[in-house]
């Protein structure tokens, strides 16, 4: 089942895949699924993202506790107890929560916190992420929640947030957190954005269901348009 899925994984249209794991039986998916997250080929962990996606809100909608346990798990590969690392956990979660209002409600917020410091004793509701390669799947993460669900997510009052991840020394960090806040719709209000109108450097990034390079200049630019991306 493993090898079937990645391989399925490495087709290129989203549609092929999801018809084929249609046919397989929900729970069976979902081991090869988390395994496919940490595969070395990048079109079959986005896959196995998207794929997330599609089949956790299936299996939802019959058994909100079934997806529960997955959500459950994800944030415990994240957690420093569980020994790893959790690559492409926080991709997943915003891909399973664009597409489940239930699971969105109740784990948006389990999100959000992974961008924020714990606070004072009666207010320590963050868990900050400190490694840059997984600050890229959070921030990815908060900008495919910023596409599909714009105002909850203005809301959640994260722009400032995002807005920190602008003095990260990793450019693929600053890149999404650019694409994050011209999704939110606050691009021209920040002056620190256009520090990098003349970065020319691109990032390899999945953007709309594809694997494509974008130069930082171009997220500026596009920073001012909601909805781009």
């Amino acid at each position: 089942m493993k090898q079937d899925v990645v391989s399925l994984l490495q087709k290129s249209r989203l549609d092929e895949i999801f018809q084929k794991l249609a046919c397989c039986q929900d729970h069976s998916l979902i081991n090869p699924l988390f395994i496919a997250l940490c595969h070395p080929d990048e079109k079959v962990r986005w896959h196995a993202v998207c794929s997330f996606g599609w089949l956790v809100p299936a299996i939802t909608e019959k058994n909100p506790e079934a997806g529960r346990i997955v959500m459950r798990r994800f944030l415990w590969s994240l957690n420093d107890e569980s020994g790893g690392i959790g690559w492409g956990v926080p991709e997943a979660m915003a891909e399973i929560m664009c597409r489940s209002a239930l699971l969105r409600n109740e784990y948006l917020h389990m999100l959000i916190s992974y961008m924020r410091e714990d606070g004072q004793e009666l207010f320590q509701d963050g868990n900050y992420l400190e490694l840059p390669m997984l600050q890229r799947g959070l921030l990815w993460g908060i900008g495919r929640l910023c596409q599909d669900h714009r105002q909850e997510m203005i809301e959640r009052q994260i722009v400032n947030d995002v807005s920190a991840y602008l003095e990260s020394s990793d450019l693929h960090v600053i890149g999404l957190a650019i694409w994050c806040l011209g999704l939110l719709g606050v691009g021209t209000g920040l002056d620190k954005i256009q520090r990098f109108q003349g970065c020319t450097e691109e990032l390899h990034l999945f953007l709309n269901n594809q694997i494509q390079d974008i130069s930082v200049a171009e997220l500026v630019r596009r920073a001012p348009q909601p909805g781009i991306g």
